[in-house]
């Protein structure tokens, strides 16, 4: 047993200072006094096996108690935590501090357990966690299958005795980190099953979670209730009573329990978790009757998971850059992963597979991904230390990125792509074989956009150098290496930039071929991609929908098939060398109308909006002088599979955005409906060259909160924004997103007091009838999700971008 006022082990190991607060009071406050009388010793039980010994008066209450506990592990997060003694049927919280036989024994334990993981924000509140994942995985409280229990007991030895005694501190912390990732997604962690019975006398178990209230047979649920589905939770004797609201088809739920005082205990836990995860702020105590009162005047004291968390919250802007960091390196891994890992396998079982093209890939790709595998890791290890307990001057040791960053591995080359191409022109297999690729939920991109990703990210730590080199103090220890990182990647984005921009624009012209019918060979050299997207063309039958593409030297339109493929048939080419632009609203009668005049034909066009128009003329005209200025021939599209000009509606019904596709069509008849090209249909807006470069810079990643304009609650989901698109997923280790949200069209703003969301960083998408809630978790990822949302929901003019802020 350990000695009393000695330093328990998880405060030594994780490093605790010695002079903390405890997250049950107000900054700059003390734990209460001690109320006088006689001094009793409590013996509790911790997380780690170990008893102490706290000499508390006897009139004292549980809170008292439970502070002094709280102090003496130097633990800031105390909420999330409670003490609890054993009695005939179940462990009951203490509430107040009384003499009790000398060999009653308190337990420290997890009393809420939160959904997810990570906002818990202290190394030794993980750290604690973790222990009690592992009481309850020893003690069969914690039921999972056997790969499960086996990856949890792994992680369990690994921190326990580690690879070497010189990373034993920092290989435990890892290991627990790992531990509770893999136990926060198992059905019945944090859940405390309280015996009870149906009114048929079928034995149940009821149990309460962050969600609401959960009904087990044996240790399968059968049912829940959520929150937001419960009018009223009471009891009366030995009945629990759930009374539900009224849109549902059962009014009124009976559950009965072995004993009033159970009964009455897990009605008060239920209290408890209700209040902790739903409400914005503790609740006012109910004030006495002056007579006599009815029902009992129980009520949760204490802070809230949302007051704990604005409380706990880092606002230091370093750290949340080094948090968009980590999020968006871990979309960066998996990407890599794709292509060293999945894709590759795919290549090994194909023999039409050239041999330099397999090292090629290899060699690019593969050292990439270890390096970044252990960049990963120094990056997690690095936050987590930030966010835990530490003095000052350890912590201005790992408060830092610059060191990290200038380790980082830049290399860079785009001629996997180019190689890539040459195979599949050379080999119809291998062509089928990277569309059936590009098929799969898990290649949510195109694929040549994930060989493109080394190139992307080069870009985005130059964001994130510039951001830190902005903010710190030339005089900050961290200055000077994110400085000289942030010179490496500059020069070598300087040198690689014309590359660059000539990769995307191929890139782009292999996915408009893919789109297009009545084109061939469209990725050629010279060949540039400035806008595409839709405009309505006024003929003798009104105004028909059309989709456009700008190239230097020609623009083509098109209409968009009523096939398997809904691919876009090319009816038309314009060249641009003498062409005239002119408004020709009060010509026509046609709002946003303009007129196309060349070799003595004109087509009169009309955009959706005057913005529209604007962008659209300004790059004509750009392209036209373009196409007098040039020396050289003009790139027109002679080679164009001409078809005649079909003059009719087209098929509006909306292309899946989904990943799947009929597994009974071909490759070659197969295509993904939700390309640029096709959301720019149905959204009836347009993307230009600038779009795309923009885009490529601002791409970002993290968790978010969801919610949908007439729903009730909140989902929380990992979120990847790329490609004009947020892609969501239920956490950031799963291998394909669950629903994709193509942005183009949207417009996004706060979320007005009219709304009645009662939240704060919340902004709000809106497209037509289409309306989304989202909310981040702090004001930096606020703006920063604002602003590469923004990128894509607004169409950049050229004006716009030419005169954006640089990095300096």
């Amino acid at each position: 047993m350990v000695e009393h006022g000695q330093t328990s082990m998880a405060g030594q190991r994780l490093g605790a200072p010695e002079t903390l607060g405890i997250s049950t009071l107000e900054p700059g406050h003390k734990p209460p006094a001690m109320p006088a009388g006689r001094l009793v010793p409590i013996r509790v039980l911790l997380l780690d096996d170990s008893e102490e010994i706290f000499d508390i008066s006897h009139r004292a209450s549980g809170r008292v108690l439970f502070e002094t506990v709280c102090l003496h592990l130097n633990l800031i997060e105390g909420d999330y935590f409670g003490l609890e003694f054993q009695s005939l049927y179940k462990c009951n919280p203490c509430m107040r501090v009384c003499p009790g036989p000398k060999h009653t024994v308190l337990r420290f334990v997890v009393k809420f357990f939160p959904p997810d993981h990570t906002v818990l924000l202290e190394e030794l509140t993980r750290y604690l966690f973790a222990l009690q994942v592992r009481q309850d995985l020893a003690s069969g409280r914690l039921t999972c299958s056997d790969p499960s229990a086996a990856l949890l007991v792994s992680h369990i030895i690994q921190s326990e005795i580690g690879d070497f005694e010189e990373t034993r501190f920092s290989q435990t912390k890892h290991e627990y980190y790992r531990l509770l990732e893999v136990a926060s997604r198992l059905e019945m962690y944090g859940i405390r099953l309280h015996p009870a019975k149906d009114r048929e006398g079928t034995k149940l178990s009821l149990a309460v979670a962050h969600g609401g209230v959960l009904v087990f047979q044996g240790h399968n649920r059968i049912n829940d209730f959520n929150w937001s589905k419960i009018r009223k939770l009471s009891f009366k004797r030995r009945r629990f009573l759930v009374k539900l609201r009224q849109n549902v088809n059962q009014d009124t739920l009976e559950f009965l329990m072995a004993s009033r005082d159970c009964c009455k205990m897990f009605w008060k836990i239920c209290v408890e978790y209700h209040a902790f995860f739903r409400l914005f702020e503790e609740p006012r105590p109910k004030p006495k009757p002056v007579l006599f009162s009815r029902g009992s005047s129980f009520r949760f004291s204490g802070r809230t998971q949302k007051q704990v968390i604005d409380y706990n919250c880092r606002t230091d802007k370093a750290y949340c850059i080094a948090k968009e960091l980590l999020n968006t390196e871990r979309t960066y891994l998996k990407d890599l992963e794709l292509i060293t890992v999945l894709f590759q396998k795919v290549l090994d079982k194909e023999d039409c597979v050239p041999e330099a093209l397999k090292t090629l890939l290899s060699s690019t790709y593969e050292p990439l991904h270890s390096h970044h595998t252990h960049f990963l890791q120094e990056l997690e290890e690095r936050l987590s230390l930030w966010e835990g307990q530490c003095n000052m001057q350890v912590k201005g040791e790992i408060q830092r990125l610059g060191d990290l960053l200038l380790k980082t591995q830049l290399e860079m080359s785009s001629e996997c792509v180019f190689a890539l191409e040459r195979a599949c022109v050379a080999s119809c297999r291998l062509e089928c074989v990277c569309r059936e690729f590009e098929l799969q939920k898990v290649c949510y991109i195109p694929l040549n956009v994930f060989l493109l990703s080394p190139l992307h990210r080069l870009l985005h730590y130059r964001q994130i150098l510039d951001r830190l080199c902005k903010h710190y103090p030339p005089t900050h220890t961290d200055y000077s290496d994110c400085k000289a990182a942030l010179d490496d990647v500059c020069k070598l984005e300087a040198a690689l930039r014309p590359g660059l921009e000539e990769i995307e624009n191929y890139q782009k012209l292999l996915e408009l071929q893919k789109d297009l019918i009545g084109v061939e060979h469209l990725a050629v050299a010279g060949r540039q991609l400035i806008r595409l997207g839709c405009l309505s063309k006024l003929s003798g039958k009104g105004l028909q929908q059309r989709m456009f593409f700008l190239f230097n030297g020609v623009l083509l339109y098109s209409t968009r098939g009523i096939t398997s493929t809904n691919q876009f048939t090319v009816h038309r080419q314009l060249p641009l060398h003498g062409m005239t632009i002119r408004e020709s609203e009060d010509e026509w009668g046609v709002p946003h109308s303009f007129t196309l005049m060349v070799q003595q034909q004109s087509l009169v066009v009309a955009a959706r909006s005057e913005s529209e128009m604007e962008k659209w003329m300004e790059d004509l005209k750009m392209a036209v002088d373009m196409a007098e200025e040039s020396n050289g021939p003009t790139a027109d599209l002679s080679h164009l599979l001409w078809a005649s000009e079909v003059e009719s509606e087209d098929d509006h019904r909306g292309s899946q955005t989904s990943l799947q596709c009929n597994g009974n069509d071909s490759a070659n008849t197969r295509h993904r409906g939700n390309t640029t090209a096709h959301v720019c249909w149905h959204r009836n807006t347009s993307v230009s060259k600038l779009d795309f470069s923009i885009a490529t810079e601002n791409q970002l990643s993290g968790n978010l909160l969801r919610k949908f304009k007439n729903s009730n609650g909140w989902q929380r989901l990992w979120v990847v924004f790329t490609n004009f698109t947020l892609f969501f997923y239920k956490t950031h280790e799963d291998e394909y997103p669950l629903a994709s949200l193509p942005l183009l069209g949207y417009s996004v703003t706060h979320a007005g007091e009219s709304e009645n969301i009662h939240k704060d960083h919340v902004f709000k998408l809106h497209f037509k009838s289409h309306i989304y809630y989202f909310r981040t978790e702090s004001e930096y990822f606020f703006e920063r999700w604002m602003t590469v949302i923004r990128s894509a929901t607004a169409s950049a003019s050229r004006t716009r971008y030419l005169n954006r802020t640089e990095p300096d």
